[in-house]
């Protein structure tokens, strides 16, 4: 049989694409073996990933706008104790052991101490409710000076505050409940600051779902008629629980996080977590970018802004009516929410 010209060409450019395939078909595996692996960012948390997903994405925001993607320039390793704070160190360690390139400390005081446990050296970033120099996290605001820097978003020291905003509520407030863990770093403090405020409180520890539930329920039995929540990363993982106790019992409850009145909660006073962690998101493309900036250079920066946020529709459901009974309260709110969620006792 005879082929033209054309027809050879064909023939011999269809034969060079097989053999070209039949290597190709050995590549993956030694390219798969050559290729640079994105590096790695740890995810430390002593919260839960749905309770944190916002803020999750709050860092997300930050990175990006430091033109760092997840998926694309870097990959998150995330390591959630579900406010089982023993569990912290060894996923730390586990971090460490990746060979992380820099570790993000979400979820309070407790999650930066077990980072700055298990390395001296890798980056780590950090979301603070109370003063990390104090604390030991750094050694000044402006220059941190070791491997760890972040955001300061005051929790402590908005105790005296946050009881006053409940007395404004008017003279149905008597005795008020402070909620604590125990088990958190600062829980002395918190007590502390509760005590100098000169407030009639009575003081309930909760470390456990069941703990949580035991104390609404004691303070149901002792007519106490409100609650102020402290800022433990714990009690934030458990807010719905925490927002549906108050329901129940109908007692009103001020607490650290807006988050907890989104969820149903009927007021909060406090700094706006996404954006600590927004900052944390930039930071970490200044570290891992061109920059290559060092956490010891980057200064931790103090939130300014303290916002009061109140549900109007929860007030409503208290039988609070806070147009008349609290007129002045509804003025220094800096935000209203009247189509968010209310939480009902279940039936």
């Amino acid at each position: 049989m005879q082929f033209g010209q054309s027809r050879k060409r064909d023939i011999l450019t269809l034969l060079g694409l097989t053999l070209v395939g039949a290597a190709a078909a050995t590549w993956p595996l030694d390219a798969i073996a050559q290729a640079p692996q994105l590096p790695e960012i740890g995810f430390l948390s002593s919260g839960s990933s749905a309770e944190f997903a916002t803020f999750v994405g709050a860092f997300r925001q930050g990175m990006s706008e430091q033109r760092y993607v997840d998926g694309r320039d870097v990959s998150i390793i995330f390591r959630w104790a579900d406010g089982k704070y023993d569990k912290l160190q060894t996923l730390a360690n586990d971090l460490v052991g990746r060979k992380v390139k820099l570790i993000v400390a979400s979820g309070g005081l407790i999650s930066a101490q077990a980072a700055l446990k298990a390395t001296a050296s890798i980056p780590i970033l950090f979301v603070s409710g109370f003063d990390p120099v104090e604390l030991g996290l750094v050694a000044s605001l402006n220059r941190p000076g070791r491997n760890a820097t972040g955001a300061w978003v005051l929790t402590t020291e908005l105790l005296p505050k946050r009881l006053e905003l409940l007395h404004n509520l008017g003279a149905r407030i008597g005795t008020i409940g402070f909620l604590v863990n125990p088990k958190s770093v600062t829980a002395e403090r918190d007590r502390k600051a509760a005590e100098e405020a000169k407030q009639q409180l009575r003081t309930f520890n909760a470390s456990t779902e069941r703990e949580i539930t035991a104390a609404f329920e004691l303070a149901a039995q002792e007519q106490v008629s409100a609650f102020v929540v402290t800022a433990d990363p714990f009690f934030n993982t458990r807010r719905h629980q925490i927002v549906t106790l108050a329901a129940c019992q109908g007692v009103p409850v001020i607490y650290p996080w807006r988050e907890y009145v989104e969820a149903g909660g009927l007021m909060s006073y406090g700094a706006e977590l996404t954006w600590g962690y927004n900052l944390v998101g930039r930071y970490a493309g200044r570290i891992l970018g061109r920059e290559q900036a060092k956490p010891g250079d980057l200064p931790v920066q103090l939130a300014a802004t303290f916002k009061l946020v109140i549900n109007l529709d929860t007030a409503k459901a208290l039988g609070l009516n806070l147009e008349d009974v609290a007129p002045q309260l509804i003025s220094l709110a800096d935000e209203t929410i009247e189509k968010g969620q209310v939480t009902a006792c279940p039936q």
